[in-house]
């Protein structure tokens, strides 16, 4: 029985860990492909709007196939709950595309990783995620934490040595450039900096209100959906008066339709579905935790397809963020452990024999 279960928790501990790996994957195609086709001169509040579209066009029909048989009841307070949730999640995109136009694909896959901090501090605030310090599980999540921020401030700010790949060179700035033209380039680098830091911070408020939600309304994809349907709309608005001119929201055959493509039915879509699982099985920490990876991915293939420059400084980054990473991985591991031990201790003294 005790061989049984063991294997049970294992495979869930695997099933989490797959999909959040898929999950980092997919983000890191959104920051290469956004990132190009806001280049291009596509609108980020538009670009938000056709990326929610083409995730309820996918996860709709999943939604009625899959979910056809559960019966789980939307009351006005749920709808509102997951209406003021769509709200969140529409902001932090909105940000996050205005920002990554002023910053690199690189960044934005970097300063995400602000995230597992934030989440772990908020959760612990809120109490939705249980720290102890005196134990080993616990000093292990607090120290992975420090070093998932700090190997993401190094990939991002140390640069050092650069590596050549297939003799690539370095690209070099020609012509003069004058000094109000270098002071407007920091200008717009510190505002997106911000905003994107402010996105990521209200990203992370929106994986840690997941929790009660998903235990009242437990169909994750009608979720997922509801949550994309809602952001549309008040995407559109936005998008709306933000941007009127008509030629704007075209979409030809090019970069644009399939990075909202991508995004919207890859990323927004089946993502969705993988967090909102992640986090009911393991919690909001356990899913930010997995952020560091995107960086790594996105780094990695931005260097060998589109040849940008991979410093000493970011392999540096990367390997504190796998360190931490795992550290912290441990730590939950551990405490998962303790937890079905201790219930299995309980069983046995409430008379129930455990083989």
């Amino acid at each position: 029985m005790k061989h049984l279960l063991g294997c049970a928790i294992s495979m869930e501990k695997h099933k989490a860990n797959i999909a959040m790996l898929l999950t980092q994957m997919f983000f890191a195609g959104m920051a290469l492909f956004s990132k190009a086709a806001i280049s291009e001169g596509m609108n980020p509040y538009v670009f938000v709007t056709y990326r929610q579209a083409f995730a309820v066009l996918a996860l709709a029909p999943l939604a009625a196939f899959f979910e056809r048989k559960t019966l789980v009841l939307l009351s006005y307070n749920i709808l509102l709950k997951i209406l003021l949730m769509s709200f969140l999640s529409t902001l932090s995109l909105n940000l996050y595309y205005f920002s990554i136009h002023y910053t690199t694909a690189t960044f934005a896959a970097a300063t995400t990783n602000i995230i597992p901090s934030i989440t772990f501090v908020m959760a612990v605030i809120l109490r939705v995620e249980t720290l102890s310090i005196k134990q080993s599980h616990g000093m292990a999540k607090v120290l992975g934490s420090s070093v998932c921020v700090s190997g993401a401030l190094v990939f991002a700010l140390v640069k050092g040595p650069h590596f050549n790949f297939m003799n690539w060179s370095m690209g070099k700035t020609k012509g003069a450039h004058t000094s109000n033209f270098h002071y407007t380039l920091k200008e717009e680098w510190i505002k997106g900096s911000l905003v994107m830091l402010l996105a990521n911070i209200i990203w992370s408020l929106w994986l840690i209100l997941q929790v009660p939600i998903i235990k009242q309304y437990s169909a994750k994809l009608r979720l997922a959906t509801l949550y994309c349907l809602f952001s549309c709309i008040q995407s559109s608005v936005w998008a709306m008066a933000m941007e009127r001119n008509i030629s704007a929201w075209k979409l030809k055959w090019d970069i644009n339709l399939f990075s909202v493509a991508y995004c919207g039915v890859i990323v927004t879509g089946i993502t969705y579905w993988l967090q909102l699982w992640a986090v009911e099985k393991k919690g909001p920490v356990f899913t930010a935790m997995f952020t560091p990876l995107a960086l790594i991915i996105t780094a990695i293939v931005s260097a060998f397809l589109w040849k940008e420059t991979l410093y000493m400084g970011s392999v540096c980054g990367g390997i504190l963020l796998v360190g931490g990473l795992y550290l912290v991985l441990w730590g939950k591991n551990t405490e998962a452990e303790r937890e079905v031990n201790k219930d299995q201790i309980l069983e046995t003294k409430d008379g129930t024999t455990v083989i």
